[in-house]
């Protein structure tokens, strides 16, 4: 007879036993098969994408950091209810960092939520902002890229068959040409896609991404995409998949801009960027559109937009572990308690000038990991009630971004993967790049 689920996952999430945690991931991807429950590359819908064969939606890409179990099921809850088969889970490479939280405890939590809600069919996790650190590269390029390596590997083992690769960072805006500034960019991405292609399981494509325009810096241009794009695909085999998809900088930043008051600025972003390179992207090299980064904090108005431009791909992070932190459900004793622990522990986040509500904001991330054990540990009927207002949330998204109804469009264009077992030992995974570098949406 199966474990209850939330059993499951809470031994998986809090023990720190590797033995404990593989026997919960076995116990976890046995239950998911039996209910038609896989990890999936969303490659196949977004090869569609590329050829026309449908628009008008944008898929979210939602980075879960705290009480990811509890944020997954009201992912789930929300798709349900509309029938959306279009959503990816994902996590960044910094996020795996300061969460806690390795691919296959991701997967392992994300396949759980499945499970408990009543989904069936693929689910797609991503690997968000795989990145190069562009001062470690010019220290040691090749140990810079062997630990991207080490991490693409331990994440597709464990279950992440869509690989965002952020080489953006290596883009030299001094150089005086356009192909120049994009070089080392395109040259990397295309060393990590071909090694992708080379240890992604039989059976699979997994989809990956490139980068163009660091976010924070200029606003990407066609130009930058035909650079990249052009020396990217001289360097790949013929017969070889490339990009699915061209993430770019349209005007936000990471987290957002923070006010003295603790508040969001109100940024000014540029859709043209999205439609323009969305379209480029499609007609010159088949990809399905633009992708854009930090889009949590913008304004609810904002959203309808994305779709409207034919963006590929939303990707959403901090605003959600904003709900989280200031939702009346989250513990007072344990918010204090967390912002304490900032002042001891994350105190290189205090900028001169800075009030102490921008630096709790800024900060506060960097307490997910090392209070990941007492989060998960509030009484259920919070962590239940903290899950009803994040549903809220995905359901306003999931309608602005017109994903109703992809459950049959998934069907249609993904894969079945459900026979493909999961390749990792947690003994035997090389743990592979330093989780210090920033860029999560």
């Amino acid at each position: 007879m199966s474990r209850n689920i939330d059993d499951i996952v809470k031994e998986l999430v809090t023990s720190d036993d590797l033995h404990v945690k593989e026997k919960c991931l076995d116990e976890i991807w046995t239950q998911a098969r039996e209910k038609g429950i896989y990890p999936a590359s969303i490659q196949g819908l977004y090869a569609a994408r590329g050829q026309e064969q449908y628009q008008g939606l944008s898929v979210p890409a939602m980075n879960l950091r705290a009480l990811a179990y509890d944020s997954a099921r009201a992912v789930f809850r929300a798709a349900k209810k509309i029938n959306a088969g279009a959503f990816i889970m994902e996590i960044a490479k910094s996020e795996m960092g300061y969460t806690n939280q390795r691919p296959s405890e991701y997967v392992g939590v994300c396949l759980a939520a499945a499970v408990k809600e009543g989904h069936e069919g693929p689910v797609f996790v991503q690997g968000d902002h795989f990145q190069v650190n562009a001062k470690k590269y010019k220290e040691d390029p090749k140990k810079e890229v062997q630990g991207v390596k080490d991490l693409i590997r331990e994440a597709i083992a464990s279950g992440f068959y869509n690989i965002d690769i952020d080489t953006s960072t290596l883009v030299e805006l001094e150089k005086p040409t356009v192909k120049e500034q994009q070089k080392l960019n395109y040259e990397v991405c295309a060393e990590l896609t071909k090694y992708i292609r080379s240890i992604e399981p039989k059976g699979i494509t997994v989809s990956v991404g490139g980068e163009i325009g660091e976010v924070g810096t200029k606003n990407s241009t066609v130009e930058d995409l035909d650079a990249f794009m052009e020396g990217y695909l001289s360097l790949l085999p013929k017969d070889m998949t490339g990009i699915s998809k061209m993430s770019v900088q349209t005007g936000t930043s990471h987290g957002g801009v923070v006010l003295p008051d603790g508040s969001v600025a109100e940024v000014k972003l540029d859709f043209n960027v999205l439609k323009e390179i969305g379209i480029a992207g499609r007609k010159k090299y088949g990809l399905s559109g633009a992708v854009q980064h930090g889009a949590s904090t913008l304004p609810d108005e904002a959203f309808h937009n994305f779709p409207a431009a034919e963006t590929a791909e939303v990707h959403l992070a901090t605003g959600f572990q904003n709900m989280i932190y200031e939702s009346k459900n989250l513990p007072e004793e344990l918010r204090k308690k967390t912002y304490a622990w900032l002042h001891e522990n994350a105190k290189e986040e205090m900028k001169p000038g800075m009030t102490e509500e921008q630096f709790i904001y800024k900060a506060r991330k960097k307490a997910i990991g090392p209070f990941k054990k007492e989060m998960f540990s509030i009484p259920v009927n919070l962590r239940e009630s903290i899950s009803g207002e994040l549903e809220a949330k995905f359901s306003f998204l999931f309608d602005q971004l017109k994903i109703k109804g992809s459950k049959e469009l998934v069907k249609k264009h993904v894969s079945n993967t459900i026979d493909i077992p999961r390749a990792s030992s947690l003994m035997d995974i090389k743990k592979g790049g330093e989780m210090s570098s920033e860029g999560a949406d």
